[in-house]
């Protein structure tokens, strides 16, 4: 596919969200696969907080740029690239007919959004009215509905919310906002069928700006991110339903990528919190730096979480191996205070399900792992 000037592309992708973590990772795919030829098009954003990021990204005219900083190959990564895939951003509660334009306009094709775990929840109570309602679930049923009454072509939907399986989870939200608002059936059957609402699994860590911004730019919208990303898009005949990327992962089932995530990269940071904090350790960085920390997280990954996910899911071992080079970056300064949190709820689904699998496979339990959960 040829290229064109990227300000020239059409809006083509709506998405429920302006920060951090979709300009340093969708947004930021987007505009790398436009210079690449793709002609994937460009984003309307819609601000549903009340925050001002709508007017700054428009007094930037939508461009900000995104650094990319940690180890990759083995060689400390420093780089700043600039972001134009956005083209305006609106915000809902004062300008709700242009995002019902943007429903309607044919160039349309994918709707995305991050609006957090507490996004995906409906209002009780919630009217049918002219304006933006006040939940995700209902401002996106409005604007299927909107789309649906001008006959457009059906969207594709790609929460990017950290939810195990999101696309169904949003869908039966719309469903059940479109029952509460008692929809025509023939709606509800497009926006379920027609549609598609991808299950997905987002990867990759986003801060915003850093108290020294790198050497020759000057951005306050500037988002720094980790050279890792992994975006792994479920589909059931196995094309991609977005565009092309090589963070991109296109599967017909996105499980073994969560469980493979929530065993190893999850498992691996609980485990540092048991097992470093107590020795005074305060982040995830100096734990692995740490000799004997960091050597006996690598016996841990190698010898208990590993082998009780082996024929389960793809690329383990090479995951693994990326999980301990994302853990030792030297610009990311992860807390263990932070993961601190809800640990019991964590230890739970993350460390707990490998003592059980390591056991029945192996009749014994992992030494390691026991030992630490003992505590």
């Amino acid at each position: 596919m040829s290229s064109v000037s990227i300000e020239k592309l059409p809006e083509t992708i709506l998405q429920f969200g302006a920060g951090n973590f979709l300009r340093g990772f969708a947004d930021f795919f987007v505009d790398q696969a436009n210079r690449a030829g793709q002609n994937v098009g460009r984003i309307v954003v819609v601000q549903s907080t009340a925050s001002n990021r709508a007017d700054a990204l428009n007094a930037q005219k939508c461009v900000y740029h995104v650094a990319i900083r940690g180890l990759e190959g083995g060689q400390v990564v420093d780089r700043v690239e600039e972001v134009r895939s956005i083209s305006r951003s609106v915000v809902a509660d004062k300008e709700w007919d242009q995002v019902l334009d943007v429903a309607k306009s044919p160039a349309l094709r994918w709707i995305v959004s991050n609006t957090t775990e507490a996004g995906f929840a409906l209002v009780d109570g919630e009217p049918l009215g002219a304006g933006a309602p006040r939940s995700f679930p209902g401002k996106l049923v409005r604007v299927l509905q909107a789309r649906w009454e001008a006959k457009g072509s059906p969207l594709t939907i790609i929460p990017c919310e950290l939810i195990e399986g999101n696309g169904s989870k949003l869908l039966a939200l719309a469903q059940e906002q479109a029952k509460r608002w008692n929809l025509p059936a023939d709606f509800v059957t497009w926006m379920s069928v027609s549609c598609r609402w991808i299950n997905n699994l987002v990867d990759r860590i986003v801060t915003g700006r850093p108290d020294k911004n790198p050497p020759a730019v000057n951005d306050p919208l500037l988002v720094v991110v980790e050279p890792f990303a992994s975006w792994v898009l479920e589909s059931a005949d196995g094309v991609s339903p977005f565009l092309t990327h090589p963070a991109i992962t296109v599967t017909k089932d996105v499980q073994s990528y969560q469980l493979r995530k929530v065993r190893i990269l999850n498992g691996c940071h609980t485990a540092l919190v048991i097992k470093a904090l107590p020795l005074g350790i305060p982040t995830v960085r100096e734990a692995v730096e740490n000799p004997e920390v960091g050597a006996w997280l690598r016996r841990l990954l190698d010898e208990e979480i590993l082998p009780t996910i082996e024929g389960r899911v793809e690329g383990e071992r090479e995951f693994a191996k990326e999980t301990l080079t994302r853990f030792a970056n030297p610009f990311v300064e992860h807390q263990l205070s932070s993961i601190a949190l809800n640990h019991e709820a964590k230890v739970g689904t993350r460390l707990r399900p490998t003592l059980d699998d390591y056991t029945k496979r192996f009749g014994k339990q992992p030494p390691l792992l026991s030992a630490i959960l003992a505590k």
